[in-house]
């Protein structure tokens, strides 16, 4: 049986009805098509800071979520009950094994501490008006050095925010529910629906303690309560609370010479009823599986186990197809191994997607020390910041990908490009909703904040210090990435799309690819994002200027130079390069390189959908600035000393001075795309690139010399480790050149092989060894480090995996490259 999701269903719909007045008026497709990807996209584990946790994309409603722990004594229990992902957990690797946004997946997580995997199968059923509905099947699985008796406590949570209600169906049940637990409510942007809570397999606990009697554990506990909005996303405390209480009236009754069990200590209460937080709980002994079904009161049929069985076996077939032909993985990674991690890499970046609300912690005082104009400039800001003149705004929503869900569990403005490259192959549909979703956030000037930590919840994960977002913060601008290759995909139309009968410019939406496949809804997406992106644009030119005149400098263009601001002494977060070396001490006549060759990818870019678009004056703007861009990063940056681009600075004389620091600030404009082929400064970059005394590892291109002073320094946070977003740049550059008729492709195809081999095989590598993508890789042994389970941008090695292998003397050549 071929599925066909909700947005695929709707769109295909629209040749059933009169096109004509569609031709007429394209926002009625661009209605319909949103309205159908949001009814694809309602649902979904929007959670990732919980290892599975299920919300609708809509403010205050109904959310889930799972618990669990082994409870076999009394000395561990607080420690081992699993709720949010955390670090250093006992666990060996958790994740995804296959997903997809519009479908759903397979997770297992591996518990090792508590003896046990987990698997939660989940997929979407589409039907009715509130975005179809969805179950998840709860598997566990004792691990080859369980325990013969591994007792294992599991809660399944329901909480409601906002107006509706939420209560037990099943009659009353004083010892417990012997059979299946139903729950019934109802919310704004939901309507009715039932939540059902199988009784499912797997032995129970014996009775040995008299306690059984008043509450026996092969039945299923329910505890309905109530509390303050506020404090739904604290449900493990919560659940604590109530433990609390039945421990001490085990103490009391038993004493503590006599208490029960363990696994019958650390139970609920049976009380059903009516609140807006549903604890239902189950113990088992042993193997386990049970089914969670969520019925949309507007669907035609209720789900049932038998649905649920056979949504999980069609998501994973047509994932599996899917992959094959979005990630067509080239030698020597096309074997069933590297298929398996690279399904787990794509897969745990796509299972990152979270819906966040709430509001956020924003200093509005525009503080005159935040212009950072005088020397001394950052103990200036750092003073201004002091005087805490933050305040909450919002709420806001954001629909992101997060880099990793126990650590970040929250959107990152210049991750979210690099997460977008992998997912706008897979989904451009959903690639662009994540884009409108951050360009909703822009304010009245064009800033957006570079992290957003909205609510209590995501803030509950961030030290206070770093919570405040500044409107003079800019953070490098990767969603252009995605635009840019929107864009060209535009120019290379799906052929295989059938055009609608009495409409030729339209199509019938391919899945996924409702926007590439329909230039009606494709030119109302840009119209509409194309003044977001000037503001943003311009904003930046505003803000980040760098300062020409004051210091005599000589360059092609008087206005093409850039300057971070946030600048301190040994950060510049505002770049998303932390601790990498820059100038020293600190001067407001800076001008950095990475900055500049931001700004060029902007400029090309908005001149590409200009040009689109049809915007004629804009293209011509846009040109002059590229090309002003591009010129002045060589008058300003290149070093013809030390043959590589440098940041710039103003001595003790007042005079111009580079500062060189080798390593990926100074390669910036050829990885950002803004060297050519032919280009003069190309050859010395190969070079820096591959030699083993600076950049070059076994394992990828380390961010700071080896060579540097500051090398593995201070914090060495990108000074000297490994990131796969630079390098992934890297090689997709590489390629462009070896692919070309460079004088350098044969030794630009060289050092691509090279690297995509390294790349792959040591992230791999790592991945089997501890079960985790990491954030960062070390650049003498390789292995991985910083934060576990970072499946944000370590994941574009999928996308490496796909690129082709070059064959020796093939360099040079004409080949296309539509993997990048």
């Amino acid at each position: 049986m071929v599925r066909i999701t909700l947005a695929a269903a709707a769109i295909l719909s629209l040749s059933l009805t009169p096109h004509v007045a569609a031709q007429d008026d394209p926002s009625i497709l661009l209605g319909e098509v949103g309205r159908a990807s949001n009814e694809s996209l309602l649902w979904g584990p929007y959670k990732p800071n919980l290892y599975f946790g299920v919300r609708p994309k809509i403010p205050k409603s109904l959310s889930a979520g799972l618990m669990w722990a082994k409870v076999d004594n009394f000395q561990d229990v607080q420690h081992n009950f699993r709720h949010t992902c955390e670090q250093n957990e006992g666990m060996a690797g958790y994740g995804w094994d296959e997903y997809d946004v519009r479908n759903g997946g397979q997770q297992t997580v591996h518990d090792a501490g508590n003896k046990i995997d987990i698997t939660t199968s989940f997929v979407k059923i589409p039907g009715g008006k509130h975005g179809g509905s969805w179950g998840v099947r709860v598997k566990g699985t004792p691990r080859e050095d369980a325990p013969a008796m591994l007792m294992t406590t599991v809660v399944f949570y329901a909480t409601l925010e906002g107006l509706g209600s939420l209560e037990v169906e099943n009659k009353r049940d004083e010892l417990g529910y012997e059979g299946d637990v139903t729950l019934k409510g109802n919310s704004a942007g939901l309507g009715e629906y039932k939540l059902l809570v199988t009784k499912g397999e797997g032995r129970h606990p014996t009775e040995t303690h008299d306690s059984y009697k008043e509450k026996p554990l092969d039945r299923t506990m329910v505890r309905s309560m109530a509390a303050a909005e506020e404090n739904l996303w604290q449900i493990k405390p919560l659940f604590y609370q109530e433990l609390k209480g039945q421990i001490e009236a085990y103490v009391e009754k038993y004493t503590v010479e006599a208490m029960p069990p363990p696994w019958q200590v650390y139970t609920l209460p049976n009380d059903p009823g009516a609140g807006n937080i549903q604890m239902v709980q189950k113990v088992f002994e042993g193997p386990f599986e049970f089914d969670i079904m969520f019925s949309s009161g507007s669907a035609t049929k209720e789900v049932t186990s038998e649905d649920l069985t056979e949504g999980i076996e069609s998501a994973s077939k047509s994932f599996v197809e899917k992959f094959g032909d979005v990630f067509d993985l080239k030698a020597p990674y096309n074997g069933p191994k590297y298929a398996q991690f690279a399904k787990s890499m794509f897969s745990n970046l796509f299972g990152g997607i979270g819906y966040f609300q709430g509001d956020e912690v924003v200093d509005r005082s525009y503080a005159p020390e935040y212009d950072e104009e005088n020397e001394g400039f950052w103990e200036e800001a750092a003073e201004a910041r002091a005087k805490k003149r933050e305040q909450l705004e919002g709420p806001f929503e954001l629909y992101t990908s997060v880099p990793s869900r126990p650590f970040f569990p929250r959107g990152f403005l210049w991750d979210e490009g690099f997460h977008l490259l992998p997912i706008a192959d897979w989904d451009m549909d959903i690639a662009l909703e994540i884009v409108k979703s951050w360009f909703n956030l822009m304010d009245s000037d064009g800033w957006i904040g570079r992290e957003q930590i909205l609510g209590d919840e995501a803030r509950s994960k961030v030290p206070p210090e770093f919570q405040v977002q500044y409107p003079h913060y800019a953070n490098p601008p990767t969603l252009f990435f995605i635009l840019d290759a929107f864009v060209e995909r535009l120019s290379k139309p799906n052929e295989s799309a059938i055009p609608v009968e009495g409409s030729p410019g339209l199509r019938q939406a391919g899945l996924n690819s409702a926007h590439t496949d329909n230039p009606e809804v494709a030119n109302q997406y840009l119209q509409a994002i194309y003044p977001l992106l000037k503001k943003q644009y311009h904003w930046f030119r505003r803000t980040q200027s760098g300062d020409l005149a004051t210091y005599d400098r000589e360059a092609f263009s008087s206005k093409e130079a850039y300057r971070w601001r946030g600048r301190t002494v040994q950060h510049v977060l505002t770049s998303g390069l932390d601790d990498y070396p820059r100038p020293q001490p600190p001067h407001p006549g800076e001008l950095h390189v990475d900055l500049i060759s931001w700004m060029g990818v902007m400029a090309k870019s908005l001149k590409n959908i200009a040009t689109y678009l049809g915007e004629t004056q804009d293209v011509a703007e846009f040109t002059r600035n590229a090309n002003g861009i591009l010129r002045n990063i060589d008058d300003l940056h290149w070093s013809e000393k030390e043959k590589t681009f440098c940041d710039a600075t103003i001595d003790e004389f007042e005079e111009n001075v580079l500062v060189c620091h080798k390593g990926y600030i100074s390669i910036f404009p050829f990885l950002t795309g803004l060297i050519e082929p032919d280009s003069p400064r190309l050859g010395a970059i190969l070079d820096l690139i591959e030699d083993p005394e600076e950049l070059w590892t076994d394992f990828g291109i380390r961010s700071l010399s080896k060579s540097n002073e500051f090398y593995g320094t201070d914090e060495n946070y990108w000074r000297g480790p490994i990131w796969m977003n630079m390098n992934y740049l890297a090689v997709r550059e590489l390629l462009k050149i070896a692919q070309s008729s460079s004088p350098h492709a044969k030794q630009a195809g060289s050092i691509y092989s090279r690297l995509r081999h390294n790349l792959v095989s040591n992230v791999y590598k790592s991945w089997k060894e501890t079960g985790f993508a990491w954030e960062q890789y070390n650049p003498e042994d390789g292995h991985g480090q910083r934060t576990q389970h970072f499946t944000g941008w370590t994941s574009l090695v999928v996308k490496i995996m796909a690129m082709p292998e070059l064959e020796a003397g093939k360099a040079g050549g004409d080949e296309s490259h539509d993997e990048l």
